[in-house]
């Protein structure tokens, strides 16, 4: 079989079904229609719990009590508190999600201490958050020790965002047919070039380096592709993006200068 590889995958696949970023930020001013805008941030939650539980956990050093006011925390967003305690005009979901869990934070002496954490309400499975989006990035604990909770969520954030792209360019691979192109090739799509055995991805895909080297090309475009459209959902302007982009990789190369790897 060929591994010859569609220009452009399914344009859909894994995008939100309901609204862009601009209505989270009415919803955070009490302007959005509530219903889309509550599914709209349950479905950034469950994408974005990551950099807030590592956040926490930094925070607190307890990973039992992290996993406890990550679901708190996503539950009081999605009940419109905090968010609308945020700077609209920050623009960017990173920023936005930061700002309010650093709030809820400096107001945690305001809960009632009997009640149980999370209220009466269940939001989503711990098991479930983990099952939906494992992680790949690897950040050793004597590492994250060193770091600053801002350090911990920016390097978080950016391994999630990176992620859903190429667990993105992965489903598309697969629905083309393509999945073993995809586990060959994925692992160099962010290498330098004296990284790459282009020979030995050859002899796997059976094809000669030339093919290859056009196919890695395809490949690397298409991620790109996915990856601006996961930063543009987490901005208001489009003028933002390229801006939030290169936050996102400068983050990414944080991480990597400290040894964080993938597994």
């Amino acid at each position: 079989m060929s591994p010859e590889l569609a220009a452009d995958g399914n344009e859909k696949a894994g995008r939100f079904a309901t609204t862009r970023w601009s209505l989270i930020l009415r919803y955070g001013e009490g302007s959005a229609e509530e219903a889309n805008a509550r599914e709209a941030l349950a479905e950034l939650c469950r994408i974005y719990w990551r950099p807030i539980f590592a956040y926490l956990w930094r925070k607190t050093s307890s990973p039992e009590d992290a996993k406890d006011l990550t679901q708190e925390f996503f539950l009081r967003i999605i009940q419109g508190k905090f968010l609308r305690q945020a700077d609209p005009g920050r623009g960017r979901f990173r920023s936005l999600l930061l700002h309010s869990v650093q709030n809820f934070l400096r107001d945690r002496h305001d809960r009632d201490n009997s009640q149980k954490r999370g209220g009466e309400m269940t939001f989503i499975s711990w098991d479930q958050w983990m099952a939906e989006a494992p992680s790949q990035l690897s950040v050793p604990a004597s590492v994250v020790e060193t770091w600053s909770p801002e350090r911990v969520f920016d390097v978080r954030w950016a391994a999630t965002v990176a992620e859903r792209a190429l667990r993105r360019l992965q489903e598309e691979c697969e629905g083309q047919g393509r999945r073993h192109v995809f586990d060959v090739l994925g692992c160099a799509l962010t290498s330098e070039r004296d990284q790459i055995s282009y020979e030995r991805m050859g002899r796997e895909l059976g094809a000669d380096s030339v093919k290859i080297k056009r196919l890695l090309h395809k490949l690397r475009l298409r991620y790109r592709k996915l990856l601006r459209e996961e930063v543009a959902e987490t901005v208001e302007k489009a003028e933002d993006i390229d801006e939030e982009l290169r936050y996102l990789v400068a983050s990414l190369a944080i991480g990597r200068a400290d040894g964080v790897e993938p597994t």
